[in-house]
């Protein structure tokens, strides 16, 4: 069978998600036909399986202009754009209609397995630039299909690989055999089984970031509660605690990702929390009674917990990227001209320099990761920033390279500017004060003020991002 014309076919893009079923408006937009392949039951899948889990960014932030336009003439309103969506409103109110905008465009349940050029493996270089792309599509009723495009678009984001406990990247001795008492999610505990399994129980939470900062305030809560009695959760950090371990707090231009900071902070200084820092897991044994020990790289035994969530981050899955010739950075596995833009080894700041389809081009012409498979390894990625990303990607696409360039892009500050880096060790960056201010210094636990505070925020933002 030969391949059609490349400019007679779709781009295909991967994922329905936030930036993927994005990526389908704008190109539309510039009249270029696409084809969303998603691999789960419905357009959104990733984002329903965190549906409990509050967003720090208001709807104003999480509608993508070009899918506004989009939705418009449905009689779709957005919603009140200052309150705080959860997963599951952004699914139901936004990210479903948009896919029924989309219609066939849309195809679920069909999980991309392999993509290339057509008749070329990735060693061929004759006439490759001028093949179009071929993706091998696994369909859940077990058919098998390719699909040729003129360009990739992979949104696939990187939920569904979340990093290990184990310090050095790879799983914990033990780790996989004590999966029946490890989470790698946010536990809803509004639901009554899961809250059952941690209520009354020890549960150690290994992370340092939005996530982890949202288990620790879920589990402080139901410690609250008249069926929690007896909650208590052991925090692991592998660095040490700064004044930038809790966010950047009232400094936060989005004020509930600062809120939820401060509830994390104040489960700790009430003692609903016991923090253990520079802890790096290598084994996890199972006690007498089955309960779980974490030791650590040094050495270390922790008393022993009854449950474990892992919030370490999440890593893009490369493994149907194979045939291509991807330009990815060593560390991050980002694309090398965005990597050195979103360290952080060198950054914790809330802003990203404006980047669009030039730091996310490849060797291989025509292929591109967007929205949070760009970030590889790197954390905090905001869905404005995927939604830029996708306009200029499809501008690029149609030819538009002036549009395409044209990137503007100004992310809301953390008020976490110190360089924190991943390790307790400062290096120079760090030492000097980092990117934009001084460098953090050790904080007090248990300021009265500071639970105040936090409770405050929490109330008038929501505490519970992701």
């Amino acid at each position: 069978m030969n391949a059609p014309a490349t400019t007679e076919l779709p781009v295909v893009v991967i994922g329905a998600g936030p930036a993927g079923l994005a990526a389908a408006a704008h190109l539309i937009d510039q009249d270029i036909e696409p084809l969303v392949l998603e691999a789960g039951s419905t357009a959104g899948a990733a984002v329903r399986e965190w549906s409990h889990v509050r967003l720090f960014s208001t709807w104003n932030e999480v509608v993508d202009p070009a899918a506004e336009k989009l939705l418009a003439p449905t009689g779709w309103t957005r919603p009140d754009p200052a309150t705080y969506p959860s997963g599951g409103d952004w699914v139901d109110r936004y990210l479903q209609p948009l896919a029924g905008v989309l219609g066939d465009r849309v195809r679920t349940r069909a999980r991309v397995t392999g993509v290339s050029r057509a008749g070329r493996d990735r060693i061929v270089d004759a006439d490759r630039e001028q093949q179009p792309f071929v993706v091998h599509v696994a369909h859940a009723d077990g058919r098998e299909e390719r699909v040729f495009a003129r360009a990739v678009i992979d949104a696939s984001g990187t939920w569904a690989t979340p990093s290990p406990a184990g310090g050095s990247g790879l799983p914990a001795l033990g780790e996989k055999g004590a999966a029946d008492r490890i989470t790698y999610r946010v536990p809803d505990l509004k639901d009554p089984a899961v809250r059952a399994r941690y209520a009354g129980k020890r549960t150690a939470v290994i992370g340092s970031g939005a996530s982890a900062f949202t288990a620790l305030a879920y589990i402080a809560a139901l410690g609250k509660s008249d069926d929690g009695a007896g909650t208590k959760s052991v925090w692991i950090l592998r660095r040490g605690i700064s004044g930038s371990t809790f966010g950047g707090g009232e400094a936060d231009q989005l004020p509930a990702r600062g809120a939820l900071g401060l509830v994390a902070k104040a489960a700790v200084d009430e003692g609903r929390a016991d923090a253990v820092t520079g802890f790096r897991t290598e084994v996890i044994e199972r006690d007498p009674e089955g309960r779980l020990v974490l030791v650590g790289e040094d050495g270390r035994r922790l008393d022993a917990v009854d449950e474990v969530i892992v919030l370490t981050g999440f890593r893009p899955d490369l493994s149907f990227l194979g045939e291509l010739r991807l330009g990815l950075d060593e560390r991050l596995q980002a694309p090398v001209e965005l990597a050195p833009l979103i360290d952080p080894n060198q950054h914790s700041c809330g802003t990203v320099y404006p980047h669009g389809h030039r730091e996310l081009s490849h060797p291989e012409q025509g292929v591109y990761l967007v929205g949070m498979k760009s970030y590889g390894r790197a954390p905090t990625f905001l869905a404005m920033t995927g939604y830029e990303q996708v306009r200029s990607v499809a501008a690029a696409i149609a030819g538009d390279l002036a549009f395409a360039d044209r990137v503007e892009l100004t992310l809301p500050e953390t008020g976490v500017c110190g360089g924190a880096g991943l390790f307790d060790t400062p290096d120079a960056a760090q030492a000097d004060g980092g990117c934009c201010a001084p460098a953090p210094q050790p904080v007090q636990l248990g300021s009265p003020a500071a639970v105040g505070v936090a409770a405050e925020q929490a109330r008038a933002g929501g505490c519970c991002g992701s």
